[in-house]
C-alpha cells in the first residue's frame, strides 16, 4: 500500500497513521519530501480493508499496489531519489555524473597516473576493482586489499568518491573504511543474501542489471536492499546478453527511460561493459546520456593494449577527455549539466 499524506499533515497525523499501518500487518517505510510525506506499507496479508486508512486524518489519498516492488516504485518517491555524498555530489539531480578509471588495480603508479587524468578531464568518481570476478580461474584476480587501500589513497589525493565492487557478504566491513559507494556486479544481482547485507549498511549501493535480467528482476533486486532500510541505492544499465557476437553485451538504451519512469532510483549506463569494444563506449556513452541516464561507468587505462583485465573495452586518456568534452555539449541540450 501506498499512502500519501496531505501537506498540511501533522506529525502526529502521520505517527498514527502509521500506528494503524503496523496494527494491519505492514511493514512501514517513511519517505518526506519537500512538501509531502508518503508511507509505502509491505508485507500485510492481501485481505486489508484499504478504506481503514484512507479515512483517516490527514490522508490525501492511498493505493493497493500491484507491483511487486513497493519501495523500489515511482510511486513511493514521486519526485525521485537523489543520493548525496559529503563532498556535495549528487546523483539524481540535475546534473550527469561520470565516473570513471581502470577495471582492476594493477599496481599504484597504474592507478594514480588514471585518477590524476580522469580527475582533470573531468569525472567525480575513481572506478577500480580490488576484488575481481572472472569468468576464468585462472585470469588476475585483483589485489584484495592492497588495492583497497591504493583506491582510497588516490580518491583522497585527486578528490574523487570511490566505487567499488563487493562479491560476498565477507567483503563487506573490509571494504567499509576504504570506499564511498559499494558496487554490485551483474553476476551477482540475484545474490539475495549479499542484497539483504547491504540493506543494513549506510552506504549507496550501486546495482548492476544483470546479463540475462528483466527490468523487473531488476528492481526487485533493488527491494532487497531498500527493505533492509538502505535507500541509497543506484541502478546500472550494463548490457545484456543476446544472439548478437559483434558486442560483448548488447547495451539496452531504453532500460534507462523505462527504468526512470517505472522507478525513483537515480539510473546510470555503463557503456565499457555493455559493448565490450573501446571505439563502441563514445558513441554509446553519448546516447546514453541522451536517453536520461543519471551518470556514466566508463572504464579507461593509461596503457589499454596491456591492461590486466578488460583492456579491450578501456578508453586511453585522450579518448576519455574527448569524450567529457562531447557529453558538455550534450547534456545541456537536455536540460541538464555535466557534474
Amino acid at each position: 500500500m501506498i499512502v500519501a499524506m496531505q501537506e498540511s499533515s501533522s506529525e502526529d497525523q502521520i505517527q498514527h497513521v502509521i500506528d494503524q499501518l503496523v496494527r494491519m500487518g505492514f511493514e512501514v517505510h517513511r519517505s518526506t519530501g519537500a512538501r509531502q510525506t508518503v508511507l509505502g506499507g509491505v508485507g500485510a496479508p492481501h485481505d486489508f480493508d484499504i478504506r481503514e486508512v484512507e479515512m483517516m486524518p490527514g490522508v490525501q489519498e492511498a493505493h493497493r499496489i500491484s507491483s511487486p516492488y513497493k519501495l523500489a516504485g515511482r510511486n513511493f518517491r514521486p519526485e525521485g531519489t537523489v543520493v548525496k555524498f559529503a563532498n556535495g555530489l549528487e546523483i539524481g539531480g540535475p546534473k550527469v555524473v561520470v565516473m570513471a578509471g581502470p577495471c582492476s588495480v594493477e599496481s599504484r603508479e597504474q592507478l594514480f597516473t588514471v585518477s590524476e587524468l580522469i580527475a582533470k578531464a573531468g569525472a567525480r568518481a575513481l572506478r577500480g576493482g580490488a576484488y575481481k570476478p572472472r569468468s576464468s580461474p585462472y585470469s588476475f584476480q585483483g589485489m584484495g586489499l592492497e588495492g583497497l587501500k591504493l583506491l582510497r589513497e588516490a580518491g583522497d589525493r585527486f578528490n574523487l568518491l570511490v566505487i567499488s565492487e563487493v562479491m560476498e557478504i565477507s567483503q563487506i566491513p573490509v571494504m567499509m573504511p576504504y570506499i564511498d559507494i559499494f558496487q554490485v556486479g551483474a553476476r551477482n544481482m540475484q545474490n539475495y543474501y549479499l542484497l539483504r547485507a547491504l540493506g543494513e549498511v549506510r552506504k549507496p549501493v550501486l546495482l548492476k542489471r544483470g546479463m540475462s535480467a528483466t527490468m523487473e528482476e531488476l528492481l526487485l533486486s533493488a527491494e532487497y536492499i531498500l527493505a533492509g532500510g538502505n535507500y541509497n541505492v543506484i541502478l546500472c544499465e550494463r548490457g545484456i546478453r543476446t544472439f548478437e557476437t559483434y558486442t560483448r553485451n548488447t547495451l539496452d538504451i531504453a532500460a534507462i527511460p523505462v527504468i526512470k519512469k517505472l522507478s525513483h532510483l537515480p539510473m546510470l549506463a555503463d557503456p565499457s561493459h555493455g559493448t565490450g569494444r573501446r571505439d563502441k563506449v563514445p558513441p554509446m556513452a553519448r546516447a546514453a546520456v541522451a536517453a536520461g541516464a543519471d551518470g556514466l561507468l566508463i572504464e579507461v587505462h593509461n596503457d589499454p593494449d596491456h591492461a590486466l583485465s578488460d583492456g579491450a573495452q578501456s578508453l586511453d586518456p585522450g579518448a576519455f577527455t574527448q569524450l567529457m568534452a562531447e557529453l558538455r555539449i550534450i547534456a545541456p541540450a537536455i536540460g541538464r549539466r555535466m557534474a
